[in-house]
């Protein structure tokens, strides 16, 4: 038995998707570049109302100071002493952010002034004190 050519060959249509696969590598670069990551605090606070409360858009390193006078970067209790240095590992993970320290309305203001006095030493000057609009 002969076995019959078949019509058409074993030439089959390859499809090049390189191109395609390089737009969607580049579209994952640039999403990648262009968003800002907050570092949350790690804690919910009542914070205190303001009437002149104003929303900012840029990545921000978050400071938490709770109801228990306990500090929080990064989801972690942290020692006074150390918070200049976490505010410089963060900030030089991303040297564009601004510190915004949310502080309870409950905590004490002496803990307050310390926190903003060691972020400005780790070389931040913009530093911001979260409040809720009312």
């Amino acid at each position: 038995m002969r076995r019959r050519p078949r019509v058409g060959g074993d030439e089959g249509v390859d499809l090049d998707i390189t191109p395609m696969l390089d737009v969607v590598f580049i579209i994952l670069i640039f999403f990648v570049v262009s968003t800002s990551f907050v570092k949350e605090s790690g804690v919910d606070f009542n914070r205190p109302s303001a009437a002149t409360a104003e929303r900012k858009e840029r990545g921000h390193i978050m400071v938490g100071i709770d109801a228990r006078n306990q500090v929080w970067i990064d989801r972690k209790v942290v020692d006074i002493r150390a918070v200049r240095a976490n505010i410089q590992r963060l900030r030089a993970e991303n040297p564009e952010s601004a510190v915004v320290i949310q502080a309870d309305t409950n905590a004490k203001t002496g803990l307050l002034v310390q926190v903003i006095d060691q972020t400005r030493l780790a070389g931040v000057r913009d530093v911001s004190i979260a409040a809720s609009a009312e």
